[in-house]
């Protein structure tokens, strides 16, 4: 195994376990679940860094190391959609990884943020769109009475997810805008920085 493979496999493993670190520290919780943190960062960030094969790879692994340790287990669907559909779908954020850092490398600190912002809106709607299904799919029974299934879905994953989103969003702008060389991976002396 080269160096280069080495390393991008560490900041695979490195960024899901911060990722499970971030999951932690919560910042508020909606009442039968579902909470808002920086969980989706270190993903965005290892998404705009090597791209979206990568993005989708820590996402997975973010998602089977939550089926590890904090799986909320009703059917074996929910779980594929909640855990790994959901949190490998923000990979898709590296989408953008091409126009982000060459609109950022080139001193178009606006352009490359508007589509640092896309990609992770990207990311965050395939994530929501697995917990709305989900929702609707395994949760039904928790929908107070004369509530649609789909609404009851939509405004509880939405309670969780769009401050999510905005939060996670607004860190890695800061980030990138202040630290760009964190999305730059150059090649040095045999190896990746």
């Amino acid at each position: 195994m080269n160096n280069e493979k080495l390393v991008r496999m560490m900041e695979i493993a490195m960024m899901a376990a911060l990722a499970m670190v971030f999951d932690s520290i919560v910042i508020f919780t909606a009442p039968q679940g579902g909470s808002v943190s920086l969980v989706m960062l270190p993903i965005f960030l290892i998404a705009f860094r090597r791209g979206i094969k990568d993005g989708l790879m820590t996402g997975f692994l973010l998602g089977v190391l939550q089926i590890i340790f904090k799986v909320y287990y009703v059917h074996p669907m929910q779980v594929l959609l909640d855990y790994i559909v959901a949190f490998s779908g923000l990979g898709l954020a590296g989408i953008f990884t091409s126009a982000v850092k060459k609109n950022i490398m080139n001193g178009q600190k606006k352009q490359g943020i508007m589509y640092l912002l896309m990609g992770a809106f990207v990311g965050s709607a395939v994530r929501f769109s697995a917990h709305f299904l989900a929702g609707i799919i395994f949760y039904g029974a928790f929908a107070p009475v004369g509530t649609p299934v789909a609404m009851y879905s939509l405004i509880y994953n939405a309670w969780y997810m769009v401050p999510s989103f905005i939060i996670s969003a607004f860190a890695l702008s800061i980030l990138v805008a202040t630290a760009p060389l964190v999305i730059n991976v150059r090649k040095k002396r045999g190896y990746s920085l």
